[in-house]
């Protein structure tokens, strides 16, 4: 006899993916973005005809117009079709997945909470809550994003899954003798705080190291531009790089040449960049908040494979970076544990089995309605 949702598996499967537009855009790379490009393709590989469709609009903010491009892209589908929606289209327009939860089984992709953000208000959370009640189902990023949502918004938790992002192999790092490459991964603005990391670098200007901050500087001008002051102020603007986004193939070569990455984030569900540095055999110094010590992870003999410090706070991040400067012994037995942490790492076609097993399982694709409708 066989096992319980191996017929559905067998059976070709039609997803239709519901994404910001502009997801390819070199000139702002995000987590989320290369999440749904790896899922989609990871997917196809599985078997499942994935059919993309991009909805235009400054997500998470959702106006008229981009709430009108979401109704029209769920209306295309035809009945009973399976759904997944990018959360940062759908959490701000539950209306949308409201008139729809009858007709199709609408799942979100949670990388994200909107109402985690700082400043969210009680409108957001409420939106939030209306969409993640409409949902037949939702899968998270992280098991620390489950636990939020459900303690948040009280949810079923049968209806929340958990689908870890992958990440492709990569080249390792060799890394130098004095470990001063120092690597920071992601969209320069205040909640992934590189404030934290440039005055906590002001108080090593006596030792040898260089950084360089990869990432989009667009979003955020004004702490943009105090970052810039900021290293003028103290000396350090020759020693700091903020580069703008880099393409892929730049990317990979600056991990190939860094010693460490450093996440002083004050805001991760996950933390993408972890498990990429890791996937060269990269240590990393980051901040211990949301799912980031998810990501770092231990290697199989319990070493961690970097450091975890409170976020925001200047000086534990500056003592992390100074005794990784300064002691051999410890930069070299992190980057063993670091290596030995690649070798464990998952990739996209897992992550892809994850999002197939939990839309497609038994009584899931047309099970009963969500919470708060009739049958």
């Amino acid at each position: 006899m066989s096992e319980p949702g191996v017929l559905a598996r067998r059976t070709a499967v039609t997803v239709r993916l519901v994404v910001p537009d502009g997801i390819d855009d070199p000139g702002h790379p995000s987590g989320g973005n290369v999440y749904d490009r790896e899922l989609a393709t990871a997917l196809r590989a599985l078997g499942v005809d994935v059919v993309e469709s991009p909805v235009a609009g400054r997500w998470p903010r959702a106006t008229a117009v981009s709430d009108s491009a979401l109704v029209r892209a769920l209306a295309e589908v035809p009945d009973g079709g399976l759904v997944l929606v990018d959360g940062l289209v759908g959490l701000g327009c539950p209306h949308a997945l409201e008139d729809e939860q009858r007709r199709l089984p609408i799942w979100l992709l949670v990388h994200l909470p909107l109402g985690l953000e700082d400043g969210a208000t009680s409108q957001t959370r409420a939106d939030e809550r209306r969409a993640l009640l409409a949902a037949h189902g939702i899968v998270t990023t992280s098991a620390w994003t489950r636990r939020w949502l459900l303690a948040t918004y009280a949810l079923d938790p049968e209806r929340v899954h958990v689908a870890h992002p992958g990440v492709r192999p990569a080249r390792l790092a060799t890394g130098t003798p004095h470990g001063g490459h120092l690597l920071t991964v992601g969209a320069v603005v205040p909640a992934k705080g590189q404030d934290v990391l440039m005055a906590a670098l002001a108080e090593l200007a006596d030792l040898l190291w260089v950084a360089r901050i990869a990432g989009p500087v667009d979003r955020a001008p004004s702490f943009v531009s105090r970052l810039r002051g900021d290293a003028d102020e103290v000396r350090l603007a020759m020693r700091v790089r903020l580069d703008g986004p880099l393409t892929p193939t730049a990317l990979a070569a600056a991990y190939a040449a860094a010693d460490l990455l450093v996440l002083p984030t004050r805001l991760e569900t996950y933390g993408m960049v972890v498990t990429e540095a890791l996937a060269h055999g990269i240590p990393v110094v980051a901040s211990d908040v949301g799912g980031v010590a998810e990501a770092l992870g231990a290697a199989p003999d319990g070493r961690l494979p970097g450091v975890l410090v409170p976020p925001g706070d200047q000086t534990a991040l500056a003592a992390a970076l100074r005794r990784w400067l300064t002691d051999p012994a410890w930069r070299e037995d992190l980057r063993g544990a670091a290596r030995a942490r690649r070798d464990e790492l998952t990739g996209w076609p897992e992550t892809a089995r994850r999002v197939r097993d939990a839309l497609t399982g038994p009584g899931r694709r047309h099970g009963r309605p969500p919470a708060g409708v009739s049958a």
